[in-house]
């Protein structure tokens, strides 16, 4: 990885994505680029200069370095350039995580972030009567917040919600966010498959990647149309209600839960890889669990705009 010099004239460094070069490597003359993507990652638009004369006014952002182009797509574009219809918007959507809408069930644990306990012995599945040092739930048998059963898949459990719109009520919640163009109706999950796989929030709906890429990443999308067990039309249009966290007009959110990979439950080998290990309330007092913590990535199709959530493996 290194710098481009764009002190100067304006380099075009492109690269094909994985699965345009796992396409280019067929051989059979099937490869034909259709679509590419734009982003300003790098960009700072603080340094934009108004009190410049006009042809100066953006010449520290035009002459600011930018990284060469690289492959590895969970580390390019988190910020992606879309096409609106109308330009006399005055704001624009975001996505943001919702830890009110359902009491303590979307709330991340208190380390900040979303526990999956990867076994029944780490959660103890309910059982009282032995398992006192599982961490799914306390010693009254109550599923402790930010921790979700990522082996238990049809049981009861918190999940992972996240809400779209406008967050700000200049552009009050009772608009018609479809009317500006801005309605979020798909969304991308990506996600390290070695680790998990993405679930509706109830545990009766398993969906398939839509894509692996060479560095385990799984990319699963989810539509309004098509997944009405994850993406739901958000009908709220209270200003002051508690479990909203969109001060504005809102469009949609997304609920999913993460299972556990067959790895993680029968061995030890990729927390020996890839992680270590925390200390965490179990049932009896505190105790020491393997973790391995990574980042799910979630997109709007629509918008672009993207976040990236901390959840953290765990086993006895």
């Amino acid at each position: 990885m290194a710098f481009q010099d764009n002190s100067g004239d304006i380099i075009f460094d492109v690269v094909l994505t994985d699965e345009g070069r796992r396409r280019l490597a067929r051989g059979d003359g099937s490869f034909n680029i259709t679509k590419f993507a734009l982003g300003d990652d790098e960009i700072n638009y603080t340094l934009y200069d108004t009190l410049a004369t006009n042809a100066n006014q953006d010449l520290e952002i035009l002459q600011t370095p930018v990284f060469e182009a690289f492959t590895n797509n969970t580390s390019v574009m988190s910020s992606m350039l879309v096409s609106i219809p109308r330009n006399n918007l005055f704001y624009l959507p975001i996505i943001k995580p919702n830890e009110v809408a359902d009491g303590t069930k979307t709330k991340f644990h208190g380390d900040n972030v979303m526990y999956i306990a990867v076994d029944a012995n780490t959660e103890n599945n309910n059982d009282l009567s032995s398992g006192t040092t599982a961490i799914a739930y306390d010693s009254d048998g109550l599923l402790r917040t930010g921790i979700m059963l990522g082996f238990s898949t049809q049981k009861n459990s918190n999940y992972i919600r996240v809400d779209s719109g406008i967050d700000n009520d200049a552009v009050p919640p009772a608009t018609n966010i479809a009317d500006l163009f801005l309605d979020e109706t798909q969304y991308s999950i990506e996600l390290d498959n070695r680790l998990g796989s993405i679930i509706s929030r109830d545990g009766s709906t398993r969906i398939s990647p839509a894509s692996v890429d060479d560095d385990n990443i799984a990319l699963y999308v989810v539509s309004a149309e098509t997944d009405p067990s994850f993406v739901y039309t958000n009908l709220n249009t209270d200003s002051n209600a508690a479990d909203q966290v969109i001060e504005g007009a809102r469009s949609t959110y997304l609920e999913f839960r993460i299972a556990s990979s067959i790895d993680l439950r029968q061995s030890n080998f990729l927390f020996t890889r890839l992680g270590g290990t925390a200390t965490v309330a179990q049932k009896s007092g505190t105790g020491t669990v393997k973790i391995i913590d990574t980042l799910v990535k979630i997109t709007g199709l629509n918008t672009g705009y993207s976040v990236d959530l901390p959840v953290r493996f765990a086993k006895l």
